[in-house]
């Protein structure tokens, strides 16, 4: 009965995304859709967008393995999603015509920043995608029986059929299908998850009181904060969220469909790490990338099993197909475009972002055999991003001075201190480089003078 449930659904999704897709004529309407929608659906757009592999079964698995103190880091991305809602999304009508980040950093730091946004925008793209792959191929392989490479095929080759055809219009009414999907089934695991380990106070009494508690010595205070500001730093205004700022009819509905997400992350992130807890109470011996798969299987009906089921898959295939697109836009808007002496014609240049999907897709296979654990991948593709690209994105948002200058050797401190700092140093405190990046290019950024 579950597998006829999750084939129903990723039928009914293939179909509504193929249906959503159609009359799709150029790169504005594959990108952002026409800028046609309200605070509700960006909230649940937003919400399906980034609440992943890595912050679900990657999150379970993390507070499997060392606690609820993984809950606080990733309330770390619930302040940046509170913070962009405040600061950004307001000042999002500067840029009426803009599609991607490269059409925001150009007129501010040139075609060359738009170029690099371009290339750090795909391969942050793919290693996000490639958490949410790796998602897949452990879902097909535990519920299904399908070994894990191929299930990785099956739903990624799902999300590159309608992501492909139907670009922002398909993602946006899939995704607004998977959030309701979630926001129902992964409640559900964690309700009868907790009443099949007897209670709460069962539960408790039979894991350490350590993954109760947050830590207390300096070092392990130290190592949490840094980890809440890598969560508040990796992804902040990276190439789909952008794209989600940019497709509200106004930047009232931009900013409050940015709020709602955002406050919808926190109990959604304490749900996800507590069903780590009800795997570890279960079974101490589970292999922690497991942890919430095993839940669902060992505490719920086969009914709700294949509802729940289709939750998870939503969860995956609702990031995966949104940093697909993202990385289709940026590769294609401010890789290619820039480059070329003569514009493409319109129906070339949407070709262009369609085929750009495949070899994405590619990328996000290799991140995802490569590496075992989502939130490592998430950690990973960071560092890509945020000490490049984030502080003169924000800055000139935000309106400071934003110069050629000042994005050069803010970019260039940035990217010299995260390699230094995670590849000449053990990692003191489990500090990651792209936090060390970031705040390098910060300080740079603003220590030059703001001339041309």
């Amino acid at each position: 009965m579950q597998n006829v449930i999750v084939i129903v659904y990723l039928a009914v999704v293939l179909l509504v995304g193929l249906l959503a897709g159609r009359g799709i004529k150029n790169m504005k309407d594959y990108a952002v859709a026409d800028k046609s929608f309200g605070s509700m659906v960006i909230f649940a757009t937003l919400s399906a967008s980034f609440i992943g592999g890595g912050f679900s079964m990657g999150n379970a698995e993390k507070v499997f393995l060392i606690g609820i103190a993984n809950i606080v880091a990733l309330w770390g991305f619930s302040l940046k999603e509170i913070l962009v809602a405040t600061f950004i999304a307001p000042r999002m009508e500067r840029y009426p015509d803009a599609i991607s980040v490269g059409d925001i950093m150009e007129p501010h730091y040139g075609k060359g920043a738009r170029v690099f946004s371009g290339i750090f925008g795909v391969a942050l793209c793919a290693g996000i995608l490639g958490a949410q792959v790796g998602a897949m191929g452990y879902i097909f392989n535990l519920f299904l029986g399908i070994d894990r490479s191929t299930g990785i095929l099956i739903g990624c080759g799902i999300v590159i059929a309608y992501a492909t055809f139907g670009g922002m219009r398909s993602v946006v009414w899939t995704d607004v299908i998977q959030f309701l999907v979630l926001t129902v089934g992964i409640p559900l695991t964690l309700y009868f998850g907790i009443r099949q380990a007897g209670g709460w106070e069962s539960l408790t009494a039979s894991i350490p009181a350590a993954r109760l508690q947050l830590p207390t010595e300096p070092g392990a205070v130290l190592s949490l904060a840094a980890l809440f500001l890598t969560f508040l730093l990796g992804e902040t205004l990276v190439p789909p969220y952008v794209q989600r700022l940019l497709i509200g009819r106004s930047a009232g509905h931009v900013s409050r469909g940015t709020m709602m997400s955002g406050l919808f992350s926190i109990p959604f992130f304490a749900i996800t790490g507590l069903i780590g807890l009800v795997a570890l109470a279960l079974d101490p011996s589970l292999n922690p990338n497991l942890a919430m798969p095993f839940v669902i299987k060992a505490s719920l009906h086969p009914i709700l099993q294949g509802i729940v089921i289709a939750a998870v898959i939503s969860i995956i295939m609702s990031s995966a197909d949104s940093f697909l697109n993202g990385a289709a836009i940026a590769f294609s808007n401010d890789i290619v475009r820039p480059l070329r002496s003569t514009p493409l014609e319109s129906g070339t240049e949407l070709m262009l972002a369609r085929l750009t999907t495949l070899g994405v897709g590619l990328l996000a296979i290799l991140f995802a055999l490569s590496i075992e654990s989502l939130l490592d991948i998430l950690i990973y593709a960071y560092n890509f991003w945020a000490p490049t690209v984030l502080v003169p994105l924000a800055a000139a948002i935000l309106g400071f001075r934003a110069t050629r200058r000042r994005f050069i050797a803010g970019a260039a401190a940035g990217i010299a201190a995260a390699l230094a700092w995670n590849n000449l140093t053990a990692v003191p405190f489990h500090i990651d480089g792209l936090v060390v990046g970031c705040l390098a290019n910060l300080a740079v950024f603003f220590m030059v003078p703001a001339g041309e």
